[in-house]
């Protein structure tokens, strides 16, 4: 691909934001301009906003908008909006994968023009293959991109309704293992033996039960099979409560009292989080303080070596840390320590969140960069066509 022209100017990119936490911004030659905060489209009023902010950020450009950026997923108000916005401007919709966004942004942020990997851990967000992911090992250039691997993947049981019940998850991680015939004895009481029994046989034959490389649903899984959460109300309660109770134990014990694991199995395409959940599921209760220290360690362990890996082949010596997870202090500051260890330089989001409320900045920033370098905009098609798309329209 041709590299970015430095000289040309700065483009101006209109972008709409995804779903959760909404907002929209400007980027171009006169910096950048955040509208007010929207919250999730599943509100109309939000949807309103959105609509009038988009608007009121081109009307108020002091340069002509080139070109209406958005998420992947085709049913998002906010993708609709920009498609709408940008055939009544005549102007390109440019859609940008949602974890590509999320590192885009901290590149934004820190101004980085050279190649960087970036650890993309949230939720879930829409694959440019249809899928849901969340724990992505991307490879980010001003231009172009590349996945290089994911988390080990791991079965939504239920579909969306996975991403509330913890449970589900933690029954999930036990069919990952060839455990499942565990799975109507260990929830039956916490979640009802009718329910137990009914995600039982949705695992054993496969229906409903998209995979997601999403690292929300793996702390999910832990949180669930430690029996911290079985259901939960709000976004990420399963793993802010893993948080705590993992927190609260170090500041008593301190992690030189944690147990010694054996590294997990790590390749470039992919961290298996499979033996970690194993430990999990096979630990008392009354030790699941412990066990959610040890989950934080052994996972930011893992991310570590994982990213080693990446930057030994690819020769990228700069990773970037984006994605929702790492509203997670214990996670983010573990994994940050780690990757230094290593020799890495690490960045992360300071000015702007991590999570969706600073989507937008990377999805300025991407489409902002295909057009100085006269690239193809290769990310203008939504989920394709011919598969169904694996996210609900309002995603946990």
């Amino acid at each position: 691909m041709t590299p970015p022209d430095r000289t040309a100017p700065q483009p101006t990119v209109l972008a709409c934001g995804a779903w959760l936490k909404n907002r929209a911004c400007l980027l171009g030659p006169q910096g950048l301009q955040w509208s007010a905060p929207h919250g999730d489209l599943s509100d109309p009023q939000a949807c309103h906003a959105l609509e009038a902010s988009a608007r009121g950020l081109a009307a108020q450009a002091r340069h002509r908008v080139q070109a209406v950026a958005h998420d992947l997923h085709p049913d998002f108000f906010s993708t609709r909006l920009a498609v709408r916005l940008a055939h009544e401007w005549e102007l390109p919709a440019v859609g940008v994968q949602h974890h590509h966004a999320h590192i885009g942004a901290v590149m934004a942020e820190h101004g980085l023009d050279q190649p960087v990997l970036g650890l993309a851990l949230d939720g879930v967000g829409l694959g440019t293959d249809g899928g849901a992911w969340g724990g992505e090992l991307l490879w980010v250039s001003p231009g172009e991109w590349r996945r290089l691997g994911s988390l080990s993947p791991i079965a939504l049981p239920g579909g969306d309704r996975a991403a509330r019940e913890p449970w589900r998850m933690a029954a999930a991680a036990l069919h990952a293992l060839g455990r499942l015939d565990e799975v109507p004895g260990r929830f039956a009481a916490p979640a009802g033996e009718a329910c137990a029994r009914g995600v039982h046989t949705l695992l054993q034959r496969g229906l409903n039960c998209p995979p997601t490389s999403s690292t929300g649903r793996w702390f999910d899984a832990a949180a669930g099979a430690l029996g911290l959460s079985i259901h939960q109300s709000d976004e990420a309660e399963a793993a802010i409560r893993l948080q705590t109770r993992a927190e609260a134990w170090l500041a008593q014990h301190g992690p030189q009292s944690l147990p010694t694991s054996p590294a997990l199995p790590v390749s470039l395409s992919g961290l298996d989080l499979r033996p970690l959940l194993a430990e999990l599921l096979d630990t008392p209760q009354l030790d699941a303080p412990r066990a959610a220290a040890h989950f934080h360690r052994q996972l930011a362990r893992g991310l570590t070596d994982w990213a080693t890996l990446a930057a030994e082949a690819t020769g990228t010596r700069s990773v970037c840390l984006g994605g929702g997870c790492f509203f997670n202090r214990l996670l983010t500051e573990q994994l940050t320590e780690g990757l230094r260890q290593r020799g890495l330089s690490v960045y992360r989001a300071l000015n702007h969140s991590s999570g969706d409320a600073g989507l937008a900045l990377g999805q300025a920033w991407v489409a902002a960069h295909q057009i100085r370098a006269s690239a193809p905009l290769t990310e203008t098609e939504t989920a394709p066509e011919s598969q169904p798309c694996a996210l609900p329209c309002q995603p946990s």
